[in-house]
């Protein structure tokens, strides 16, 4: 789990009308939109990596708390979706993310399990996502 600033670089490729190259942390990848969209379907599109994020810091963070009480979890599985619609009484749409978390250990106690599902929704990027992030936007000089 990172603390501090995080740089990221996304340029276009020109692969497609919508396919760029990011460059994060060291890493290297490919995002687009499918083709449906306009995009070349190179890469996932920037609410897949969002959701791809959230459950990665989910899936983390049980893990790291499971490591910090010396508990015998085995795996952690995590899946979601996202969906944008209307919420009853609002006339913005609203983001829907759903969690469905998997904690697998045969020795893990029933209070042990609880604890791990409670701390899947403490997980950083669920806390920014849920919190109010400033972003700024400025021109390149």
């Amino acid at each position: 789990m990172s603390t501090g600033t995080t740089t990221a670089h996304i340029v276009e490729t020109g692969e497609s009308a919508f396919a760029v190259s990011i460059d994060v942390s060291g890493h290297h990848l490919i995002g687009d939109e499918p083709v449906e969209q306009g995009g070349g379907d190179l890469g996932p599109a920037p609410y897949d990596l969002l959701l791809a994020a959230l459950g990665e810091c989910t899936a983390m963070t049980v893990r790291w708390y499971a490591r910090q009480q010396n508990w015998p979890l085995e795996r952690v599985e995590v899946t979601l979706t996202h969906a944008k619609g209307t919420v009853e009484g609002k006339s913005a749409k609203t983001d829907h993310f759903a969690k469905t978390i998997r904690v697998i250990g045969e020795d893990l106690s029933d209070e042990q399990r609880e604890k791990l599902i409670s701390v899947a929704s403490r997980c950083p990027v669920q806390r920014t996502l849920e919190g109010t992030p400033v972003i700024t936007t400025v021109a390149a000089s």
